[in-house]
């Protein structure tokens, strides 16, 4: 909801100029200059009030112009409390959303919140934290094993493990239980966006919201538009992202989106170098770093991603796009299948467990 309050103005006519485009009927657009913008972000009770500071050569006058918004984003549910689930509610609730963790038990939701505690513990010993911060984040993160539980949440995130048919199961059962005006969003890094939605209702709030790994540290949202996807639910899971202090990029709904369409390649490329023993593994990895700016090599990279996961994105867009650039090299799928899945499982290319 948006309300409008206009200051030191004799005319109506400014409302056409603001850049929130509010519309007020059978007013002309007049001649302004923007001499400021200031924006006032009030988490509390979720508003933010922007102030327009104009010159009218119409009139010849300074005209402020504020705009209080509501931000209809409050209470967000996280299908999952993994590694991803876990950091998209901390960065959420760092930001002052009430946020629903749901696990298929309390236990994993314990683990998950324990890896909260434990990054925010380390934050405060490097002094980037301090403890009342500590105790809000944690405080704004309750747990669920049900998801009647998301009933009234206004965003709900799926981060579950990556398989098309667990994630429809997901949303097809939250679709019977969340309000209509809930906007549905993955994580997913290659699955399609518009086939998650088939299974709901509701396909015009649906959208890819896709966060990199570790969410805390990497500033950079992939916000995914199906072919369904309003422009109202599309600026909404925008704003959310930035009001995370991430940086939002837009991408169509096809396999691997931006980053991995582009990423999955060259680590496939260097897995592949190094099966064929064009170079040892430190050499590519200091290779990439020196020669190229990179701050890890590939095959590091790829231990820090998953195994597993690098070998799923790459099957999924294999099969879409039957280009050899994205077909796994043997020596990934023998690693995988001997349970050398990288950093979280202690070993891959490199020995996580020295």
């Amino acid at each position: 909801m948006t309300s409008v309050f206009l200051e030191h103005s004799a005319t109506c006519p400014l409302f056409g100029a603001v850049e929130k485009r509010v519309a007020v009927p059978g007013l002309i657009r007049p001649t302004l200059h923007l001499l400021e913008k200031k924006r006032i972000d009030q988490p509390v009770d979720f508003r933010r009030e922007i102030h327009y500071t104009y010159y009218s050569y119409d009139t010849s006058r300074i005209v402020k112009i504020h705009i209080l918004e509501s931000n209809m984003i409050k209470k967000v549910g996280i299908i999952g409390c993994g590694q991803m689930g876990s950091g998209i509610a901390q960065v959420a609730a760092h930001a002052d959303y009430r946020v629903i963790g749901n696990e298929v038990s309390e236990e994993l939701f314990q683990k998950g919140l324990h890896r909260i505690t434990r990054l925010l513990d380390r934050a405060i010993e490097k002094g980037k934290l301090d403890s009342p911060t500590r105790e809000k984040i944690l405080g704004n993160i309750t747990g669920s094993t049900d998801f009647a539980d998301l009933a009234d949440c206004d965003l709900v995130i799926e981060a579950a493990t990556e398989d098309m048919t667990t994630k429809k199961e997901i949303f097809a059962e939250l679709d019977k239980i969340c309000k209509p005006e809930v906007i549905f969003a993955s994580n997913t890094s290659s699955l399609s966006i518009g086939d998650l939605a088939s299974v709901t209702g509701r396909r015009d709030k649906f959208v890819g919201l896709h966060f990199f790994n570790p969410v805390p540290v990497m500033r950079l949202v992939e916000i995914v538009r199906t072919i369904d996807s309003s422009d109202e639910t599309v600026a909404a899971a925008r704003e959310f992202a930035e009001s995370l202090g991430k940086t939002v990029v837009m991408a169509k709904d096809s396999p691997g989106f931006i980053v991995n369409v582009l990423l999955i390649p060259y680590l496939l490329d260097s897995i592949r170098q190094y099966e064929r023993g064009l170079a040892t593994r430190d050499d590519i990895d200091n290779a990439m770093k020196l020669g190229c700016g990179h701050p890890m090599g590939p095959l590091t990279l790829a231990d820090f991603i998953g195994l597993d996961t690098t070998l799923f994105i790459a099957d999924i867009m294999f099969d879409q796009f039957r280009d050899s650039h994205y077909a796994a090299p043997p020596l990934l799928r023998r690693m995988v299948n001997a349970g050398y899945l990288g950093k979280k499982s202690g070993r891959g290319f490199y020995d996580y467990n020295k």
